[in-house]
């Protein structure tokens, strides 16, 4: 699927194709949290880094984020002019980056169930999922990929 997406102002637009368009994990660790907003969690998606194009590059700015007292290799994207949080790109798997499904403009598909990660981290505020059949909920990182999510579910959109 072609996703297309933007900074809030309108100063960043980029397009990038994705096998894995639900948006399905909800991450609340305190770098998500605070760099992206939103209902003290973030959602990622995953997208083929050979087919991102971006508009307004010049705007764009990377934040990458210390994690137990030493700098993250992963580059989160965000808009220099609104703040706006657009994707993350991280050198261990350089052939993906992840679009915050916030910075999406096309209409993604409704996932058929929620996975909470990271709820340790979560904020005392944010009200915690109640665990069931449509809500997986994790302390730390979940048991699936976001490509193996998409597979185990049949959601998996081959690029051809």
């Amino acid at each position: 699927m072609q996703l297309q997406g933007s900074c809030h102002c309108g100063a960043v637009r980029f397009s990038v194709l994705s096998c894995t368009p639900y948006p399905f994990m909800l991450c609340y660790c305190s770098i998500c949290r605070k760099t992206a907003g939103g209902g003290g969690y973030a959602v990622n998606l995953m997208g083929n880094n050979e087919t991102l194009t971006v508009r307004g590059r010049r705007h764009a700015r990377v934040y990458q984020a210390t994690i137990d007292g030493k700098l993250s290799e992963a580059q989160r994207h965000f808009c220099g002019r609104c703040g706006s949080a657009l994707w993350l790109w991280d050198p261990h798997w350089p052939e993906l980056i992840h679009p915050f499904a916030s910075a999406i403009d096309s209409e993604l598909p409704p996932a058929p169930e929620s996975v909470h990660i990271m709820l340790d981290s979560a904020a005392g505020w944010v009200p915690r999922p109640r665990p069931g059949r449509k809500n997986k909920t994790f302390a730390g990182y979940g048991a699936d990929s976001i490509e193996g999510w998409h597979r185990a579910h049949g959601l998996y959109e081959d690029e051809a």
